[in-house]
């Protein structure tokens, strides 16, 4: 596959309808993989490349979404997400990672400037899946500005990839979202959590709280665990509660929280769980701390207006009724 393949531009060239993606993998069979499915659902491929290459040469513009895949963090790797991190940031592209548990700290530490979606072990379909909420979230951006045609363009192209994700889906790649009824079941979290009343704004009461005893919380959090021994576990999933509770007992020891623990603290699947925590960060609930001792590590932590919602919440409604929650 020679760059006779695809289509370079440069960053003042106008844009058109159809989004271009930008593929930076090391592993040549995915890298191809990713190249088909990206022009399977229609899209336009703006380079399919290594990830080293990014350090290579003058920097290029880069497509409206980005797909990464980092299954190590070493020195030359965190260097090449970095730069494309700035870059996605400073033009908006939306940025979809691929990685493991093994590296998911530093991968995750590394992007805090572009929001990017971070996918832990991902099947091809929920690189797919990704890749059609990317495509939708560049679409809304640009939709007032765009033709009517070009409207129509996006739309299409957005439920091409959905078709995409539902062929891979039932072609077997990705049983674990498959029930043997054929219906696929999967927990997502909202599109946006800042919807409510008690996001981002208006979490700071006028009088402040104290969070309940850690030993409270804690036999909370055992209590919710318990169901999943007698149904099941998923029927009663709550990623934001539990996400919440794991961060307020941290709170009250006064301790910090990594991000894959706090993935683990959520019940869900780790992808699950990044996408609420990107969402409830987008909404004022969590915040990124960063480790003074080691710049490759980044703690989440509740926000103080947070922290005073949940304080207050306990408060009300006693510690007797909290046991139920």
């Amino acid at each position: 596959m020679g760059p006779a393949d695809f289509v370079y531009s440069t960053a003042t060239e106008p844009r058109g309808p159809v989004p271009r993606v930008s593929i930076f993998v090391d592993r040549a069979q995915l890298r191809d993989r990713m190249r088909h499915d990206v022009v399977e659902a229609g899209l336009t491929v703006l380079e399919c490349e290594p990830l080293h290459t990014v350090l290579e040469g003058a920097p290029r513009a880069i497509g409206e979404i980005v797909l990464l895949d980092c299954p190590r963090a070493d020195a030359a790797v965190l260097a090449a997400l970095a730069q494309l991190d700035a870059r996605a940031a400073r033009s908006g592209a939306h940025v979809v990672i691929s990685t493991n548990v093994a590296v998911l700290e530093e991968v995750f530490a590394c992007c805090d400037q572009s929001a990017p979606e971070i996918l832990v072990d991902p099947t091809r379909a929920e690189r797919a899946l990704a890749l059609g909420r990317a495509l939708a979230a560049t679409s809304n951006l640009r939709l007032r500005e765009d033709s009517e045609v070009d409207r129509l363009s996006l739309l299409r192209l957005t439920e091409q990839v959905r078709q995409l994700a539902r062929r891979i889906e039932r072609s077997g790649m990705a049983p674990a979202d498959i029930q043997g009824d054929g219906k696929v079941r999967r927990l997502e979290c909202p599109r946006d959590v800042g919807d409510g009343p008690a996001a981002g704004q208006g979490l700071e009461p006028t009088r402040r709280a104290e969070l309940p005893d850690p030993r409270l919380l804690r036999r909370v959090i055992r209590h919710r665990q318990l169901r999943a021994r007698f149904v099941v576990g998923q029927l009663f999933a709550d990623p934001a509660w539990d996400i919440l509770l794991d961060l307020a007992v941290a709170r009250a020891e006064q301790a910090r929280v990594s991000v894959t623990s706090l993935c683990i603290a959520s019940g869900v699947p780790p992808t699950t769980a990044l996408r609420w925590i990107g969402q409830m960060t987008d909404a004022g609930l969590l915040e990124r701390v960063k480790d003074d001792s080691d710049r490759r590590r980044v703690f989440i932590a509740l926000t103080d207006g947070a922290a005073q919602a949940v304080a207050r919440y306990f408060e009300e409604v006693g510690a007797d009724a909290a046991l139920t929650v």
